[in-house]
């Protein structure tokens, strides 16, 4: 519901929907002071493991989740996320502390804080969003087969290696000494997080995480010493503390400062579109996103902290737990702090193998086989293991690089491939050959073009179809130079243009894509547009009549692009017909009833006749057959009549002078002017000033096309008469409806007895606005 503001005529510009500041303060605190309890006790057995993943002290994974939570809610474009330390820069951090130490990491993690938010101001944050989606999945898929080969060491009690060979490698002898302890902890989590979808309802609103974590640290407290513990150095705000520049290697450090903040902004981003599907509330502004992200990276950084992004897991379980605004993720990172503050002792409770057991469920989730399966279905799946691959057994960056690259050659690759073949017709006396040109054909289609085209023998006679959406010149001249040498060896060259790039605009200008609404030929373009060149272009010699070319043309066309497509369509239809409507309508050429319904074989059982009409004071037979057929052998469900402007049969009931009696002589009369006594009633009722004539008057229509559509409303009463009808109509079985086909503006229309409307959503809404606009 609006607020008061939002239909207050005299509030201010800019106060709409704005709410008083105490009430804004309290506003929704029912469901957020709840939903963030729930995703506090989430976010801290995660922080604290990604932190240990990561080497950073276990702190620094609290900092950055109180953080996250503090400033980015405040300050980000989506109000229901919640950011925090997130698996997906575990990898990253890492080897960064490895290199520079942990001081000039957070000094890194503030740098890439601003680099977020200038990219905040340059207004980029959508741009972002244009890094290919197999590659970020794939790199979260590298990053979590990293971390469950990591963690695998340390819940079974050894140490972890350097990177993800050397952690394969030295799995078998970490096995063979496994610390039994730690590893009954570890699996103890995992057992828990697995099962825990199949406790009781009321169980399960304790956070899993939260529970496994709980569950296996009391276990734990009868071993002592025997298990190794999480330690740390004095309280949250001992561990406080400055970022120190790094000790040269700028290069280095600026790799890792972009990098840092691309992932971290790509999966913040990521992860804002994901939870805008998930809820119908206020969209993301994503220029505010990444500054609210660059916002807490540089606090985090300059505290101590991880690096912070929005988190995927924490914001779906803010979600979950019934949050509705961004006070949620600001009083989680609350509670996050007051925690660290006081209760710190705690934390040193918990064994390191059983946060390794909750992030190796982390990892295994990260690899999703839905995204498996997607690559492999959209053709994507070489880029998927390659970047996967190269995260794993390299590093991210190179892993991420090389995916995106390997994406763009394949989309450039699929782009600018254009479908060429040559191929004999008929006889092979005849001499007869097609090429075919299908897709985006450049320059770097030469090499096959021209081995194509050589394939063609000398002095045949050549269709070249050419169906493209971009055409550049070098393409042009090599056609053209060909077609002349071909014609010089005693062939024929015929080229037919079906598609939105051609031969005279490569050659008129610099290339352009052509619209993807090009006419398909032989169901939408007439033959004219297509068959301009037939004569001149047939075979010399032929015996078919010139008038029947453009048929059979039609037809061959028909058999080379289409028949194979409907086939699939048709076979079920080979044995009986179903129809839907039956649909009456005029006799004139330019009006399709397929093409306006957008239907095909099956759909419509249709009857045409002059005028569209149904007949005067009984039925026409034609029509009453077809009418009787339809209602008992074919159960169709709706009758819909269907007019046209320019109609012939209007114009000649129009131009008639009045009948002096019903008595005088027909015997000069032809069969047309016979025929329109079907609908002359509909004239009378033009006469008498019919409601659909003052409509149709009102939209601008002339006289012929008002008398048009009062003719199709005349016919649907005449039609609701009928008896076989009317009892249809009285049980629901059947429905009748009018239509009218505006030839100049190809538009519908529907025709009632009472009236017209548009049935073009875009003039609707224009019609709509127009009579708000008049009655104002």
């Amino acid at each position: 519901m609006p607020s008061p503001a939002a239909t207050d005529p005299i509030s201010p510009p800019g106060t709409a929907n704005r709410i008083p500041f105490p009430a804004a303060l309290t506003s929704g605190l029912r469901w957020d002071v709840p939903a963030s309890l729930v995703v506090f006790l989430v976010a801290v057995p995660l922080s604290l493991g990604i932190a240990a993943a990561s080497g950073a002290p276990v702190m620094a994974g609290l900092i950055a989740a109180a953080v996250g939570g503090i400033v980015a809610g405040a300050l980000g474009g989506a109000p229901l996320q919640v950011s925090g330390p997130a698996a997906g820069l575990t990898v990253i951090v890492a080897g960064l502390i490895e290199q520079f130490g942990w001081p000039a990491t957070c000094a890194i993690t503030a740098a890439a804080g601003v680099l977020q938010t200038l990219l905040g101001f340059a207004r980029v944050g959508r741009v972002a969003l244009a890094i290919a989606p197999v590659v970020v999945h794939a790199m979260l898929a590298g990053i979590g087969v990293i971390i469950v080969l990591q963690q695998t060491h340390v819940m079974l009690g050894a140490e972890a290696g350097e990177s993800a060979w050397h952690n394969v490698k030295a799995l078998p002898a970490t096995i063979t000494s496994v610390d039994h302890q730690a590893a009954a902890l570890g699996v103890l989590v995992i057992l828990t997080l697995l099962g825990w979808k199949y406790m009781p309802a009321a169980v399960r609103r304790i956070p899993a995480p939260l529970a496994a974590v709980v569950a296996a640290t009391a276990l734990s407290l009868p071993f002592k010493s025997d298990v190794d513990r999480i330690t740390f150095d004095g309280s949250l705000l001992d561990a406080l503390s400055l970022p120190q520049l790094p000790q040269g290697h700028w290069s280095a450090v600026a790799i890792g400062i972009i990098t840092v903040a691309l992932v971290a902004s790509v999966e913040s981003l990521l992860s804002a579109v994901a939870v805008d599907r998930m809820h119908h509330g206020e969209r993301t502004d994503f220029n505010r996103e990444l500054l609210g992200q660059g916002a807490a990276n540089m606090t985090s950084g300059m505290l101590g902290g991880l690096p912070v992004t929005g988190v995927i897991v924490r914001s779906a379980t803010n979600l979950e737990a019934g949050a509705r605004t961004r006070k949620s993720a600001i009083l989680h990172g609350v509670w996050v702090l007051v925690f660290s503050l006081l209760l710190a002792a705690v934390i040193e409770l918990v064994p390191v193998a059983v946060l390794a057991g909750l992030l190796i469920i982390i990892g295994v989730r990260l690899v999703k086989v839905a995204d498996f399966h997607t690559a492999r279905v959209t053709g994507d799946l070489a880029v998927y293991a390659v970047t996967l691959l190269t995260v794993v057994f390299v590093n991210l960056l190179a892993g991420v690089l090389t995916g995106l690259a390997l994406a763009v050659v394949l989309v450039l690759w699929r782009v600018v491939r254009a479908g060429i073949h040559a191929e004999p017709l008929g006889d092979p006396d005849e001499q007869r050959w097609r090429v075919v040109i299908d897709g985006s054909c450049s320059f770097l289609s030469l090499p096959r073009l021209s081995h194509v085209l050589a394939s063609v023998p000398s002095g045949s006679h050549v269709t070249v179809e050419l169906e493209v959406d971009f055409l550049d010149h070098p393409v042009h001249d090599t056609l053209d130079a060909w077609r002349r040498r071909h014609i010089s060896n005693g062939g024929t060259v015929h080229i037919e243009e079906s598609g939105t790039a051609t031969l005279h605009g490569a050659k008129a200008g610099p290339p352009t894509r052509g619209s993807s609404r090009s006419a398909l030929r032989g169901g939408f373009a007439p033959w004219r547009s297509w068959q301009r060149d037939l004569r001149r272009g047939a075979d010399a010699g032929t015996n078919v009549p010139a008038p029947l070319q453009t048929v059979l043309a039609g037809v061959e066309n028909y058999h080379r692009r289409h028949a194979h497509l409907l086939r699939p369509h048709v076979q079920e239809l080979s044995a009986a017909q179903n129809p839907d409507t039956l649909f009456l309508t005029c006799s004139d050429s330019r009006l399709v009833p397929n093409l306006i319904t957008s239907s095909g074989p099956g759909d419509l059982f249709t009857v045409r006749n002059v005028g569209n009409v149904v007949g005067n004071g009984r039925l026409d037979p034609s029509v009453e057959a077809a009418l009787d057929f339809a209602l008992n052998k074919l159960s169709i469900r709706s009758v819909v009549i269907c007019g046209h402007s320019g109609c012939g049969a209007m114009i000649a009931l129009t131009a008639e002078p009045a009948k002096d009696s019903p008595q005088k002589a027909a015997a000069g009369r032809n069969a047309v002017e016979a025929w329109l006594d079907h609908a002359r009633p509909s004239l009378a009722s033009f006469r008498s000033g019919h409601r659909v004539r003052s409509a149709a008057a009102e939209e601008g229509y002339g006289e012929v096309d008002q008398l048009a559509m009062v003719n199709v409303a005349v016919q649907l009463e005449r039609l609701q008469r009928h008896p076989g009808v009317r009892e249809a109509l009285k049980s629901g079985r059947l429905h009748l409806t009018g239509l009218f086909y505006d030839i100049a503006t190809a538009q519908v229309l529907q025709v009632t007895p009472d009236g017209i409307s548009h049935l073009d959503p875009l003039t609707r809404a224009a019609a709509d606005a127009g009579s708000v606009a008049a009655a104002v």
